[in-house]
């Protein structure tokens, strides 16, 4: 059984307490999320503390119409934004990636004047059906979750965000209801930034 990846590189929305921490957005990207056992248990312990925003991606735009306005003084309003997704076919599921392709804009996230995004952190948190041993060289994935992520990583260095270690949860199918609690704490400290994340754990 594979714990979290803590891999060092380095609305229906819940209202924020911001007062002696980072203000911090969560962007759930699930088209299913009802469903996720994993990604929606995740989310609801976030929800659960209250300290962080939620933002429901699929659920905001079941029409996939995103309000490019509304998200971008959404991401004003916070310091660290977390991505977090299924990792589908090495990439996020479709409506994260149009969100960043619309939000993201010249002369707004990059390009000339596009300095609105300079300064704020981005951390990425993926669940995966793979086990982190498959997700290496000469393994079945060839590559690291690490070097998967590279674009995002490369966003983060385009738009002058500070690249978080992402946090990722493999095996998915086999992580049992207690291991999804300990998960899901790890999870919420990490995004709240009351614990850094300090390498790859199996058992």
């Amino acid at each position: 059984m594979t714990n979290p990846s803590i891999l060092t590189n380095d609305t229906h929305s819940s209202q924020t307490n911001r007062s002696s921490r980072t203000a911090t957005l969560v962007i759930v990207a699930h088209p299913d999320l009802e469903h996720s056992r994993i990604n929606r248990r995740l989310a609801e312990e976030l929800e659960r503390r209250g300290n962080v925003t939620v933002h429901r991606l699929y659920e905001a735009y079941p029409d996939e119409k995103i309000d490019i306005a509304s998200e971008q003084a959404l991401l004003m309003a916070h310091d660290r934004v977390v991505l977090q997704f299924p990792f589908f076919w090495y990439s996020s599921p479709s409506l994260l990636k149009k969100w960043m392709d619309e939000v993201f804009e010249f002369g707004w996230a990059h390009g000339p004047g596009g300095v609105k995004l300079n300064g704020k952190e981005l951390i990425i948190a993926i669940s995966s059906g793979g086990s982190p041993s498959m997700y290496q060289a000469g393994g079945f994935h060839n590559y690291s979750y690490s070097e998967l992520l590279r674009p995002f990583q490369q966003t983060a260095n385009l738009t002058g965000m500070v690249y978080r270690s992402p946090f990722v949860i493999g095996r998915i199918r086999e992580v049992s209801d207690e291991q999804l609690e300990k998960y899901a704490a790890e999870y919420a400290d990490y995004v709240e930034g009351e614990k850094a994340l300090s390498g790859t754990t199996s058992a």
